[in-house]
């Protein structure tokens, strides 16, 4: 039996943060079970919400022959995104090269994104965290791009504000072609995915 794929989105839980740049990784997930008609609940001992779906050659939701796709979003804060992870993976026996981590990325300009695989934590306590907790960071990272803080403004503040209401859209459209990038990566590969995808 093929083992499924974890995508977990990276963000703060609580209403409070929920249209933050730093919570992107939610936004690409709830997509992700828009399109796999797929509901969030909190099973015991994930410290996440959860939901599964299928993904096959059209896309999640997909039915008969498709892959398996655990989507979560944790509900650790950021900072201890990892212990979640860590506790998908060992529960449902998910590889780690089958485990996908969307994040905001502020070396990547809005409106940008990059799919890797592996690599450091760049100053990201979700990424830290993720890495720790599994012991390797060859995983693969959904960079979505959030830009750099304007003037002097310091990136932890700029990382929990909201984004502005003009680019409110443009951050949804962004949240769907990240769901478009995870779906080529599942189904064709890597390189086919930073081809198509990587800016």
């Amino acid at each position: 039996m093929t083992a499924p794929w974890l995508v977990a989105g990276l963000g703060n839980p609580g209403p409070a943060y929920a249209a933050t740049r730093h919570n992107v990784g939610f936004l690409v997930a709830d997509e992700a079970a828009r399109r796999g008609n797929a509901s969030f609940s909190a099973p015991r001992g994930m410290y996440a919400d959860v939901a599964e779906t299928r993904l096959g050659a059209t896309g999640f939701g997909a039915v008969g022959d498709a892959v398996k796709v655990v989507l979560a979003k944790p509900r650790t804060y950021m900072n201890e995104s990892g212990r979640s992870i860590r506790a998908l993976c060992s529960f449902h026996k998910i590889p780690l090269e089958q485990v996908i981590v969307v994040h905001d990325e502020l070396d990547i300009d809005f409106g940008q994104m990059r799919l890797k695989l592996g690599g450091g934590d760049n100053g990201h306590n979700g990424l830290k965290s993720t890495r720790a907790h599994l012991g390797s960071g060859d995983f693969y990272r959904v960079r979505y791009g959030i830009g750099r803080p304007p003037g002097r403004q310091a990136a932890s503040d700029y990382v929990l504000q909201p984004f502005p209401s003009k680019l409110r859209e443009d951050v949804l459209v962004e949240a769907a072609r990240a769901c478009d990038a995870i779906e080529t990566l599942i189904n064709e590969g890597l390189p086919a995915a930073q081809n198509k995808f990587n800016t």
